[in-house]
């Protein structure tokens, strides 16, 4: 049975994985394709690092993501998955309650209270680990070029256009963004994230959240890592905050207690990055509609519910074309 696909972000790549996993024949038509550097997309400029979220629901997809990401950085290290040392810490509550995934993640362990950085008020450290789109996303589209998925480069205006040209009664809409106008979803908001890549040979991965949003993460194969960053809900600036890079700098020393080393905003940033993570106000859409199963608005979490998301998808794909696969009687 034949499949659409709209979008070759991660949340479309990965369900074009399981849906042929499944026997489905797919073809994925998008504006983006892997190797594209257009800020028009968010999947290439991701950091990315895998930390479960602990607020947003969607806890069975997020440990079902994590096993996918371990079980192929153990596999194959040249997708550009790596498996590091995770530290986090909030500033916005007391304990760690609400951290869902602390039996989930290997070595799970508190950080006591008088070796926490200023302002913070948990923290813990686990191993998770972190994926370098830049190899990731080629690596995956030509997994799926040896299973025979087609790629088609295409500005659809429609879910109806993507039926027409891929010959699939059936299609899953993962274009982001671009939901806003293909499923005349008003809700979809695009988020601007501003980060830096600079080379540094700090190889753990570092995120404060609450009343600011910090993080280092190491990038495999670089030497290097993504500092960041910040969450700017309905900004359209595509230009580089120069303020803001001295701003993350600040926070990224305080938060690797200098373990970063001495960064030169003028000579050892190798690249200043603006991006747009697809967010939807009310939270994510994953469901079926008719012949149509939607997964987009998952903001700066793609990659962190993706491989999750995509078996619900095929989850989804199998329900509503299991009528043209059931057996007909020959009464």
């Amino acid at each position: 049975m034949e499949v659409g696909i709209i979008g070759s972000g991660i949340i479309g790549l990965l369900s074009a994985l399981t849906l042929t996993d499944a026997g489905y024949k797919v073809t994925i038509v998008a504006r983006d394709l892997p190797g594209d550097d257009s800020q028009d997309w968010a999947s290439p400029w991701a950091g990315v690092s895998i930390f479960p979220h602990p607020d947003v629901g969607g806890h069975s997809l997020q440990t079902e993501n994590f096993k996918y990401f371990w079980a192929l950085a153990h596999r194959d290290p040249t997708s550009g998955v790596q498996v590091v040392k995770a530290t986090e810490y909030y500033d916005d509550r007391e304990d760690d309650s609400s951290i869902w995934y602390k039996t989930m993640v290997p070595r799970y362990r508190l950080i006591p209270q008088e070796k926490l950085p200023s302002g913070a008020k948990i923290g813990f450290t686990y191993t998770s680990m972190t994926v370098n789109p830049e190899y990731f996303l080629p690596w995956i589209q030509n997994q799926l070029k040896a299973r025979g998925v087609r790629f088609i480069r295409k500005t659809l205006s429609s879910i109806e256009e993507a039926k027409k040209i891929t010959g699939a009664k059936y299609v899953v809409h993962a274009s982001g963004l671009g939901a806003y106008e293909l499923a005349n979803d008003k809700a979809v908001e695009g988020i601007r994230g501003q980060t830096m890549f600079v080379k540094t040979d700090f190889e753990e991965l570092k995120m404060h959240q609450g009343a600011h949003y910090t993080y280092v993460i190491p990038r495999m194969f670089t030497n290097g890592a993504i500092i960041g960053g910040v969450s700017q809900p309905g900004s359209t600036d595509r230009k580089i905050d120069v303020d803001l890079r001295g701003d993350i700098l600040r926070r990224v020393n305080a938060l690797t207690d200098g373990g970063i080393g001495p960064i030169d905003l003028e000579k050892d940033v190798q690249k200043d990055i603006v991006a747009f993570r697809p967010g939807r106000k009310g939270g994510y859409r994953l469901e079926a509609d008719g012949n149509t199963v939607h997964a987009y608005g998952f903001a700066g979490l793609g990659y962190i519910f993706s491989y999750g998301v995509a078996l619900k998808v095929k989850e989804l794909m199998d329900s509503v074309s299991s009528k043209d696969r059931s057996p007909r009687s020959r009464l």
